[in-house]
């Protein structure tokens, strides 16, 4: 099973140019079977780039071999008279189970901040059901990414198989496997990273044991002072870490301003 996780800038390239079909073309060079994307828009045309366009809608019209899964942290009424959303989206060519949606903690504000979320999906995989996670949590403070980082956790304990045997009590399976993905805002080094280290495995760190994580941020475009560093990653529970096969970031591609993560677990 190969993964791809991708914060996809609204689909914006370091060009500036804001192009779904791109993004999905990038994807498609991967070959994955599961695509987990962050920083997704819809109806956002104040965006640098942007005329608005449904990128959901275009990704999944452009990857119609995958079943998309979508959950919008925010959802804001648009002056069109449209609804204006942000969020993360799983797309799948493996069979898909059960979706849920979680919204994470949005504290009382201490700087600027958003409503954070994260989309799940149950998938078949070769190996046998998984879930997969993605989200994005807070870029300006840490006190929301502890408080969301400590929801994951919660999140990854709940849920059954059901009981029902039809309608919307219908059960489905309930793996115990998970896989949790996308921009956590944090560095390696940063405590929470350690604090996420309690309950899932690193897949970089499983793999590479001793190296350091390849940048995924600010690789190729950076204001003065700054540097680039790792903020993405891949986690899996600890009954897959023996499954992990590969990961490798694609430092070259400029389609965001951030890099590409691809894992693959056998």
């Amino acid at each position: 099973m190969r993964l791809l996780s991708w914060n996809v800038q609204w689909c914006r390239g370091l060009d500036g140019a804001v192009d779904p079909a791109r993004i999905a073309a990038e994807a498609r060079r991967v070959d994955p079977d599961v695509i987990c994307l962050q920083e997704v828009a819809a109806n956002f045309p104040e965006l640098p780039g942007s005329a608005g366009e449904d990128q959901p809608h275009a990704l999944m019209h452009a990857l119609p071999e995958y079943e998309g899964c979508l959950v919008s942290g925010v959802d804001l009424p648009a002056p069109n008279g449209r609804r204006s959303r942000f969020g993360n989206l799983i797309l799948s060519r493996l069979r898909v189970g059960r979706v849920l949606r979680h919204s994470l903690p949005w504290p009382p504000r201490d700087g600027p901040s958003m409503p954070r979320s994260a989309v799940e999906a149950v998938v078949d995989a070769p190996f046998g059901p998984v879930r997969v996670l993605t989200t994005h949590l807070e870029y300006y403070s840490a006190r929301h990414r502890a408080a969301q980082i400590a929801r994951l956790r919660e999140i990854l304990g709940e849920g059954s198989e059901g009981e029902g045997d039809d309608g919307p009590f219908r059960a489905m399976p309930w793996p115990s496997g998970a896989i949790v993905c996308g921009d956590f805002n944090l560095p390696p080094e940063d405590p929470l990273h350690s604090g996420i280290g309690e309950f899932l495995v690193d897949s970089w760190q499983a793999l590479n044991p001793g190296q350091p994580h390849p940048h995924t941020f600010r690789v190729h475009e950076r204001d003065e002072g700054e540097s680039p560093y790792c903020c993405d990653y891949v986690f899996v529970t600890t009954d897959l870490a023996p499954r992990l096969a590969a990961m490798r970031v694609d430092g070259a591609n400029r389609a965001s301003d951030h890099q590409p993560l691809i894992v693959e677990l056998r």
